[in-house]
């Protein structure tokens, strides 16, 4: 059984883990990050579809203490945002133990500080991790989520979930249904289409849409005005922009988009295009799915539609709730934090979480900061 010490436990190398990395690194405090698979930004590398763009302008995604390149667009790829990583890792020497799966995580009050226990997916041993401070830096988007759906294991196509797919190139002239109508629904239903794929998208909630520019319009004026107003103006945008989107299936929320974000996480759709591919009927909007029989999906208004694929992008769910022991306070059963911004990222017994308040990476940039800030000033 292998046992090492830290000053800070980091559980987890995406970019919140690797942003608290750095800021500790600038404080010269002494940290191992823990990561379950075997590189960092694993979600980036292995898991996002190609034509995937940060969503937000560059100045809202940009990691502590290292800007862009200069040459960068307003709008990052993921293979720019992944090259800009690298650099990242390299410049502050941020080596994660990879393959290290925790297990359990828990304070000891005689010797006030955090055991982790970690399994080794190399050679399956459980190994120990002792430390001042633990920070869960996990993600918003650890483990696949896909709805159990009766029938669906009668369906003999391919069921994927966002996770696995890449691009639309291999379903040119293939009815694919795409399951979700978040951000990453949008884009992979366009993408489908865009690849001559006969594509439908579920759009079983109410869904805001705005564009890019009106997002970081919003953003900008987030820091001036109050989030109602902001959201008024958003939605009077929208409307200018997309018109009544109900004659294509989509009802706007009642709430403004801003506000669902804060209050419950949901983001609004940024469109790329999906919105025209929609309008023209290269994309088919569809209510719920009831049930599914063999290649026939059933939605809630009694009408079946045969599919050759189906995609899932129903989004994740956090397993902390499972290995973090002793936390009343800090992380809900869903894994997001219980106490409101800006006092989210501080729990007790020195258990940090950064990357959880539902703000992307502009909120964990400042997360990271807080946390090595914190931490120095109790060393």
């Amino acid at each position: 059984m292998v046992q090492e010490q830290a000053a800070v436990i980091i559980v987890g190398a995406g970019p919140s883990g690797l942003a608290t990395a750095a800021c500790l690194n600038l404080h010269s405090i002494p940290y191992m990050i823990l990561e379950r698979e075997d590189c960092f930004a694993s979600l980036w590398k292995k898991y996002a579809y190609d034509r995937l763009h940060l969503h937000l302008d560059k100045q809202f995604c940009v990691l502590p203490h290292i800007p862009f390149p200069h040459s960068y667009p307003r709008f990052i790829s993921k293979q720019q945002f992944l090259s800009y990583l690298d650099d990242y890792v390299s410049h502050f020497n941020i080596t994660p133990l990879y393959r290290r799966c925790v297990e359990l995580a828990k304070f000891d009050e005689a010797s006030n500080k955090w055991i982790v226990k970690a399994r080794n997916l190399a050679c399956g041993e459980v190994e120990d991790f002792t430390g001042r401070f633990l920070v869960v830096a996990t993600g918003e988007t650890s483990n696949p989520y896909t709805p159990e759906i009766q029938g669906l294991d009668t369906f003999p196509g391919d069921v994927l979930h966002s996770t696995q797919f890449r691009n639309g190139k291999a379903f040119t002239g293939h009815n694919v249904l795409v399951v979700g109508s978040g951000n990453s629904g949008m884009e992979i239903a366009l993408d489908l289409a865009n690849n001559g794929a006969n594509t439908s998208i579920v759009v079983r909630s109410p869904v805001h849409i705005l564009s890019k520019q009106m997002v970081c319009l919003g953003l900008i004026l987030l820091k001036y005005i109050p989030v109602n107003m902001v959201d008024t103006l958003m939605v009077m945008l929208s409307k200018l922009v997309y018109g009544d989107l109900t004659k294509y299936g989509i009802i706007r929320p009642k709430e403004g988009p801003f506000f669902m974000k804060v209050a419950y996480g949901k983001y609004p759709v940024f469109d790329q295009g999906t919105y025209n591919k929609i309008k023209s009927g290269e994309i088919q909007v569809l209510p719920a799915i009831s049930s599914i029989k063999g290649n026939e999906v059933m939605l809630e208004n009694g009408k079946t539609h045969p599919f050759y694929t189906i995609v899932f992008c129903t989004g994740f769910k956090r397993s902390t709730n499972i290995w973090l022991k002793g936390d009343d306070y800090l992380l809900n059963d869903d894994g997001i934090p219980k106490p409101s911004v800006p006092n989210h990222w501080k729990g007790k017994n020195g258990l940090y979480c950064v990357g959880l308040s539902r703000r992307g990476l502009y909120g964990l940039n400042a997360d990271a900061q807080n946390i090595a800030n914190d931490i120095n000033s109790l060393l």
